[in-house]
């Protein structure tokens, strides 16, 4: 959604051996260019065509108009003292590409199905003693 190509890699802090850790450089442009829309970005999306049920309510909620995803983090930013951070095209470029994420899991859908595209991560586990109450009758 902030369009910032540079998180298809990272680095490792390997100085202390094993005990590294991952490093994500270079956000200087973190939100990219507010006129471009990288539409590579969505290749694993596109080709996996999978995504959490709880992941793709909220995504459709934020394209919601009265919780639209630029309006929700307009007002989060206000009370930063850096304010603005963002700029009112590079906030409009977030419901854009919103609206472009939404647009490849639908085609998902219509090809395979929203039950073959939509995990189901909602659902609560079934205790071990529900499974053996099922196997006792």
């Amino acid at each position: 959604l902030p369009g910032n190509m540079d998180r298809h890699h990272y680095e490792m802090f390997t100085k202390f051996g094993d005990d590294g850790f991952l490093l994500h450089l270079d956000n200087a442009r973190g939100f990219g260019r507010h006129s471009h829309d990288e539409i590579s970005i969505l290749a694993p999306l596109s080709q996996c065509c999978i995504i959490k049920r709880t992941t793709l309510l909220r995504l459709q909620l934020l394209a919601e108009p009265e919780y639209r995803l630029s309006a929700v983090m307009r007002e989060s930013l206000l009370q930063d003292p850096l304010a603005p951070v963002l700029t009112e095209p590079h906030l409009l470029a977030l419901d854009r590409r919103l609206q472009l994420v939404l647009a490849a899991v639908g085609k998902c859908i219509d090809t395979f199905g929203e039950g073959s595209v939509v995990a189901n991560d909602t659902a609560q586990p079934q205790s071990p003693a529900a499974h053996r109450a099922k196997l006792d009758t």
